[in-house]
């Protein structure tokens, strides 16, 4: 049975109406901040969730990836290079790409990842630069991996995070692509993220609005 009176795992706030898609999924989404979850029921297991994530060619050998990875790093991580000497690729994937880009520019790295890179070797530590890119989307309980992230911040790092922020009329939410992949499930608006970021004494330093979004202590 289903009931709409549970908190939203954001803002503690009632977690607000259900949704329920063509291909039977529901998900709750909350009026106060804007974050959509999907219903637990609907969450596959882990093993699954690995199988998908293996089919993606997220390699150093994929040049387009690499691209793409390097475009990000150039625009959001370079101008602050100077500041930057240690990085936690968080959700790094099976072949940490990110993290051998990093090193490349003189950054000592970390990485972690829950399904390929399990052992916590962020304990104890604190970095100049947290990445998190097309991570969010798979978190069960963002607030809590956000406040982690936070505290394993030194007081001038900035934390760079990848994820789609859902479309601005919420109808199209049903066959918006980034949905329908089975490991997501956890989606965001603008608000949902200031949010996140200010329960964390934290703040939004850059957003493009869509996809990019930089977090910096207050």
């Amino acid at each position: 049975m289903i009931t709409d009176n549970i908190p939203c795992k954001i803002c503690s706030g009632r977690a607000g109406r259900l949704i329920t898609t063509k291909d039977m999924k529901t998900y709750r989404h909350c009026a106060n901040c804007g974050f959509i979850s999907l219903d637990l029921r609907h969450i596959v297991s882990r093993d699954r969730e690995r199988e998908r994530i293996l089919l993606h060619d997220n390699t150093i050998s994929d040049k387009g990836y690499v691209d793409m990875l390097r475009g990000f790093l150039n625009t959001y991580v370079a101008p602050l290079r100077g500041g930057i000497k240690t990085a936690l690729d968080f959700g790094c994937g099976p072949d940490p790409v990110l993290s051998k880009l990093l090193y490349g520019m003189g950054i000592t790295t970390d990485v972690y990842d829950r399904l390929f890179f399990p052992e916590k070797v962020y304990s104890g530590r604190k970095y100049d630069l947290i990445t998190a890119l097309e991570v969010m989307e798979h978190l069960e309980h963002p607030m809590d991996v956000f406040g982690l992230l936070s505290g394993l911040l030194n007081s001038t790092g900035i934390l760079a995070a990848t994820t789609l922020t859902y479309p601005a009329d919420i109808g199209e939410f049903e066959n918006w692509w980034y949905r329908r992949d089975i490991t997501h499930i956890s989606f965001y608006s603008g608000s949902t993220l200031e949010y996140m970021s200010a329960g964390h004494g934290m703040r939004i330093r850059f957003s493009d609005g869509k996809r990019v979004h930089i977090f910096e202590k207050k």
